[in-house]
């Protein structure tokens, strides 16, 4: 009945079509455990929610930390946050997306309303899920359920499901002919990295910078300070293996730590004379992270933690490190506000002002998740 009549009712009405979608999801029931593929319920959005198909999902680091338990989030889950896909359907009163469109989740949603989204100083939107561990949708509730059972939402997107729901401020409409197996990463891994250099520690021509980790963030960070004219890069990184895809994007030194006998800070502070004017630790380890703040240039240098920190440690370092003029900061989404950069970032991408192909190293069916975990944490 309800088939019959949507074409002939006001559209409020036809959202009673809605059903209940049954769908292939990588739910993980525990910590240090695999995902185990399932099949999940995925409920239709309510007022203001949006139900995409996922198409393409990114693995990052930050998805393996609630696997060790590093971030802390509730279980059942479903995690990713990288993605991008097709809107399938929408709630009452969605008004910037609709069925068709071509999408990508952000796991910072931009409501346009709070202090941050106001001020244009800030993009880390009040109504994020980060840091709250509460793994709901802003009603306090799920979407997802599993053999009976309720599953929890990972930073309001769960991309690792062939369906999910995001509210409004947390979905960003994008060109219609970009690709989404690679735009996928605008979603977090590129813009983060891209942005850390860019928007949060405005990267001067002629500057010279330190990229601690060269994963895919830390890569997006070389090639944000190479778009912003730094006329030395020094990439730095345990494994090797990592050096020439660093200097196809821009890096001009490569260092491995452990090729040395004294602290890595050391030596980049021989390298430069006084230290570097930026540095960016992109790994998630407090002691890369002091060590990136102590190769930073004494009285102006400035460092950014981009990698995200491990729950219940602390740092303990010298305040005369910040005393004499150093300045730390952290950046969360590359200071992006999402749903106004996103679709420009998706556009400078297609008109070529930057590359993805270099940061994708495997591309797996995604009932393959945990072969892709494995090859995340073998470095490869």
């Amino acid at each position: 009945l309800c088939g019959d009549l949507k074409m002939q009712v006001p559209f409020p009405f036809s959202l009673l079509c809605l059903q209940v979608i049954k769908c292939k999801a990588a739910v993980l029931w525990e910590a240090n455990k695999p995902f185990s593929i399932e099949e999940v319920e995925v409920a239709p959005p309510k007022d203001h929610e949006v139900r995409i198909k996922i198409v393409a999902t990114g693995i990052c680091r930050s998805d393996d930390h609630v696997i060790t338990g590093a971030l802390v989030m509730p279980f059942p889950i479903i995690l990713g946050h990288e993605a991008a896909g097709v809107v399938e359907s929408v709630g009452q009163g969605v008004t910037s997306v609709k069925p068709g469109d071509k999408v990508i989740p952000l796991f910072v949603p931009q409501c346009g309303e709070c202090q941050n989204c106001l001020n244009n100083k800030s993009n880390l939107c009040s109504k994020t899920d980060l840091g709250t561990s509460a793994g709901l949708m802003p009603d306090g509730t799920t979407r997802f359920t599993c053999k009976g059972k309720p599953i929890y939402h990972f930073l309001g997107t769960s991309t690792f499901t062939e369906y999910t729901v995001v509210h409004e401020s947390a979905v960003a409409k994008i060109d219609s002919a970009a690709p989404l197996e690679k735009v996928c990463l605008i979603g977090c891994g590129f813009s983060t990295g891209y942005g850390a250099a860019l928007q949060t520690a405005k990267v001067e021509p002629g500057s010279t910078c330190a990229v601690f980790g060269l994963g895919g963030v830390g890569l997006s960070v070389v090639m944000g300070c190479k778009a912003a004219g730094a006329s030395r890069i020094i990439a730095v990184d345990i494994n090797k293996d990592k050096f020439a895809k660093a200097k196809e994007l821009g890096a001009t030194d490569c260092i491995n730590p452990k090729d040395f006998n004294k602290p890595i800070h050391e030596v980049l502070i021989e390298m430069t004379g006084q230290g570097v004017d930026y540095s960016f630790e992109v790994i998630g380890r407090t002691d890369t992270m002091t060590a990136a703040l102590a190769c930073c240039q004494y009285n102006y240098g400035v460092s950014v933690i981009v990698g995200v920190p491990p729950a219940a440690q602390n740092i303990t370092f010298d305040p005369m490190l910040l005393f004499t003029g150093r300045s730390w900061k952290g950046s969360v989404f590359g200071g992006w506000k999402s749903k106004d950069s996103v679709p420009k970032l998706v556009a400078d991408y297609m008109k070529k002002k930057f590359v993805l192909d270099p940061l994708i190293t495997h591309t797996l069916p995604w009932t393959k998740i945990n072969e892709g975990f494995d090859l995340l944490r073998t470095g490869k």
